[in-house]
């Protein structure tokens, strides 16, 4: 763990080198080599003076007997332990969090909230282990996928090392922040914005050494609590680069000019900055918080013509699928039927059909299942389009008012007749979509040209596919050896992706739900759902899992017209971008003399995405802070313009072990799982990039750690202890390894890991393991197959899995299993209950069929010694000797190897547990 943070008594101003190369990051759409970093182009940052040395405390909570271990879940009601407060690390309470103690401030990403003993919300990964171990009492209602921040407070109570000193001469620069008890009340609280190291390394060398890397992890769509809104006013930016005035600007309080963090240029604030006091700036939002949100509100804005109350919210269409067979579409019918009761009374929803040909359908008829019909093999026409808009059906309505009607119609579809393969039927769904589309955009599409309508935040487009799209436009033949199959896929790729990106424009996300055994083509509609900023999921069937996806699908909250801008100060530059977006034209955001910013147009905007950024440095940098600022543009359901800006202030270090300390293994492997799962496009793709996870441990193993005596292996640097294990759970786990059999399902998985945020991310990546306990408590263990054991349930959250293994002796007593599998599905929705996609749960026995699902997800321990069983799973140490016995002869060997023997098969000793 770190040591205290050791505050630095200031330095003088230091000039970087100048470099005005203008170049560009490399967006990542393409392959790129997993340890380069010099492929593509770049762009520097303008030359930096630095600000008077402020004061920031360690990144590292710094004895281990303050320390909530990682694999501790948190009640909800958790008070901040003190240094000595002795928490147990195996204990469940709510999803993870890291308290430091007040009298040692952690800022864990350069923004804390204002509150003795914050909390910071982190996803957990594979647990540090210790002993003893103690379960703890749950449920607890807190999703781990959507951590809540706390509330927002503009006045610290923490103490300042030294009192402030002000001047009204209009040339004394006021920094706003002095010491390092303020950095506490800006450590990102929020996971907007997360970095894969709490410090900087000064040098070049260490920055941009590949096997590990620096980067960021960014969530703009994610809510925060924790910031002040700014309402009606235009934020003040640096005329020469762009950057939003911010909490850690340098203020000349005489004059109102305020000092760029990034490039250093004094710009004015038309006097609205100038104050008597810091305490004066204070009141100014941008200038309380690193956090802010501008909201620009009402319909005076160009090109905006009103809608009235009753067609605010956005629609949202359903395309179905109707060559499903009856087994299938009674559970469609289910799922729709739920869908509907689900909605909220003023959502606007419609019906369309998909076959041979398309049904829209008609919510006028009350009494009647009626539809208009087009044909399926063909775009339609725009004269088809205008005689179905302007016709006098009904084809969007409210809830409230056609929910019966869309019973009806649900009640009414009939199983497919003809006597046909699934994969052979033939679907029209690009048809379908574009069909869709024209209902939802209406009339509007007679509104001259740069004027829309705008509904409340993105429309929705949901297709329950079963099959294939076999008919029509962006269609493939429904034989994969027909002998044109590699030109028309080709075409319908293009054709897919065209109109993904028609819906953008339009401001409508397309999802795909499919389900069922059909083949569905996977990489034909993966571009119709990604250009359109939707989501493609796949289901086993149209049961439960199907129906809460459908129902998320249409709630999540979602924006449109997102920008998403990042400036870096010190010659950081970004190299590769991971995410759902795509680089952004001059034209469509605000451009500056000397703007050297990434700017990434958003395909949506929603809380479980993320955009994983890669940075490198030209050159050392000589400052004792480093800032990033990440602004988001868009607009919200509400009709509301939102900026919002967050800052960031990150300490820089000389010593190595004080940045390896302060590196977030959780956010570094998943920053490393994005970069290669980038790159594996195919199961012959999946196996080099297991390669290259071995090179960067045996990388990072030689650059950090040491040499044993006497031995040939490498010591791992122990302030990286969880990384490893991480990596190991990547490499075997259905991301990279062989546990998913069929390509489309490897495919799904890819993309939806390449999108998401932290918290399903690490999720994905390693699985968490809870063991029951007696009287509904759970406790938390290693995801190893020693939690295997015969009188116990245990749940496994894999991310887009669950999974509840009931032992056998637990399943032979019919009242305590019930009573467990009860607790157990209950903690699984509880865990996933805010999670989109929502994944599947499974329970079984062991030694059932379906147990392989659960034991290829475990590291097999039992192949360690005992002395090493014990040190990585203390839970071992409360069994008898015949339950250990009894549990070793469970076993049944096979060769992959643990992650010992892993690690020393390439040459690396483990690190050891903490």
């Amino acid at each position: 763990m770190a040591n205290p943070p050791k505050t630095s008594r200031g330095y003088s101003d230091v000039i970087g080198p100048a470099n005005n190369e203008p170049t560009n990051p490399q967006f990542e759409t393409k392959l790129t080599p997993p340890f380069s970093s010099s492929a593509g182009p770049r762009f520097f940052p303008p030359p930096i003076i630095q600000p008077s040395h402020i004061p920031s405390p360690s990144v590292r909570i710094p004895s281990p007997n303050s320390v909530m271990q990682p694999n501790q879940i948190p009640l909800p009601d958790v008070r901040t332990p003190s240094p000595n407060s002795g928490i147990q690390p195996n204990q469940i309470t709510s999803p993870l969090v890291r308290t430091p103690s007040p009298s040692f401030g952690s800022p864990a990403n350069g923004i804390r909230a204002g509150s003795p003993g914050p909390h910071l919300s982190t996803p957990p990964g594979p647990p540090r282990f210790s002993s003893p171990l103690q379960p703890a009492a749950v449920p607890f209602r807190t999703s781990p996928a959507s951590p809540q921040p706390p509330a927002f407070s503009s006045g610290s109570s923490l103490p300042t090392s030294s009192p402030p000193q002000f001047s009204n001469g209009a040339y004394e620069l006021q920094p706003q922040t002095s010491d390092a008890s303020e950095d506490l009340f800006h450590v990102t609280d929020s996971t907007n914005v997360l970095f894969s190291a709490n410090k900087v390394p000064k040098q070049k060398k260490l920055f941009n050494t590949p096997s590990l890397g620096f980067g960021a992890l960014a969530s703009p769509g994610r809510e925060i609590s924790l910031g002040p809104q700014i309402i009606q006013r235009d934020p003040h930016r640096c005329q020469n680069c762009g950057a939003y005035a911010n909490f850690y600007c340098n203020i000349l309080i005489g004059s109102g000019q305020w000092q760029c963090v990034v490039c250093r240029n004094l710009n004015g604030s038309e006097g609205e900055y100038i104050a008597s006091s810091k305490e004066e700036l204070r009141s100014l939002p941008e200038l309380s918080s690193p956090f802010v949100d501008y909201i620009q509100t009402g319909n005076k804005r160009p090109g905006f013509v009103p809608v009235s109350d009753s067609r605010m919210s956005a629609p949202v269409v359903l395309v179905i699928d109707e060559c499903l067979d009856e087994p299938h579409l009674q559970h469609l019918q289910g799922s729709l039927h739920a869908f509907v009761d689900s909605l909220p009374p003023t959502t606007r929803i419609g019906i369309v059909l998909y076959g041979r040909t398309v049904s829209v359908y008609d919510f006028s008829e009350e009494s009647t299942a009626s539809a208009d019909v087009l044909p399926g093999r063909i775009s339609p026409s725009q004269e088809s389009l205008k005689a179905l808009i302007y016709g006098t059906g009904l084809y969007l309505s409210p809830v409230h008012a056609s929910g019966p009607v869309a019973h009806s119609i649900f009640s009414s579809l009939r199983p497919y007749k003809l006597n046909l393969p699934e994969a052979s039927r033939d679907r029209c769904l690009g048809t379908a979509v574009e069909v869709a589309l024209a209902i939802i955009q209406g009339p509007s599409a007679e509104l001259p040209r740069g004027v829309m309508r705008r509904s409340g935040g993105d429309s929705r487009i949901i297709v329950c596919a079963g099959g294939p799209n076999t008919h029509g436009p962006g269609s493939v033949p429904h034989s994969l050896g027909h002998p044109n199959y590699p030109y028309m896929e080709k075409a319908a790729l293009k054709w897919m992706e065209n109109l993904g990106r028609e819906a953008h424009q339009r401001n409508t996300v397309v999802d795909i739900l499919c389900a069922g055994t059909c083949p569905i083509r996977v990489p034909i509609l993966q571009p119709l759902a990604k250009a359109s900023g939707g989501v493609l999921i796949l289901h086993d069937d149209f049961g439960e899992a199907f129906g809460v996806n459908l129902q998320r699908a249409s709630t999540r909250a979602a924006g449109s017209q997102g920008l998403l801008e990042v400036r870096c100060s010190d010659n950081i530059f970004i190299t590769q971008v991971i995410g759902p977006g795509e680089e952004a034209n001059a034209d469509n955001h605000e451009s500056f003399k000397n703007d050297s910013s990434l700017s990434i147009q958003m395909l949506s905007v929603e809380e479980m995405q993320c955009f994983a950024l890669s940075m490198e440095t030209k050159s050392d940098i000589k400052s004792d802070f480093v800032y990033f600022q990440f602004s988001i543009q868009y607009s919200n359901v509400y009709h509301a313009d939102i900026s919002r800006v967050i800052t960031v202030r990150l300490p820089t270090v000389d010593s190595v072990s004080a940045y390896l300390d302060s590196v977030q293994d959780e956010v570094a492997s998943v920053i490393i799982a994005k970069r290669t799962l980038l790159r594996a496009k195919s199961s012959s793709t999946a196996n080099d990039m297991r390669a290259t996870i071995d090179e960067r441990i045996k990388d990072v193993a030689s650059k950090f750690g040491s040499q044993m005596s006497k031995s040939k292996l490498y010591r791992f640097p122990k302030e990286l202890g969880l990384l490893p294990e991480l990596l190991f759970h990547l490499r075997r786990g259905p991301l990279l390894g062989n546990i998913i059999g069929h390509e489309d399902e490897r495919s799904v998985l890819r993309n939806l890991f390449l999108n998401a945020s932290l918290d399903l991310s690490i999720r994905m990546v390693a699985p968490r393991c809870l063991m029951h306990r007696e009287g509904g408590t759970f406790e938390e263990l290693p995801a190893y197959d020693l939690a295997m054991q015969s009188d116990s349930a245990v749940v496994l959250d894999h991310g887009t899995d669950v999974f509840i293994w009931l032992g056998a002796e637990l399943a032979s007593q019919a009242g305590k299993s019930a009573a467990a599998l009860a607790a157990c599905r209950t903690l699984a929705e509880e865990l996933t209950e805010m999670r989109f996609p929502a994944p599947r749960i499974l329970a079984f026995k062991e030694g059932s069929s379906q147990a392989r699902y659960f034991v290829s997800r475990l590291i097999p321990a039992h192949k360690d010694p005992p002395y090493e069983q014990e040190a990585r799973f203390p839970q071992l140490r409360t069994l008898t000797a015949e339950q250990r016995t009894k549990l070793k002869s469970s076993f049944i060997h096979f060769d992959d190897p643990s992650f010992c023997e892993w690690m020393r098969s390439l040459k690396v000793s483990p690190p050891e547990p903490s």
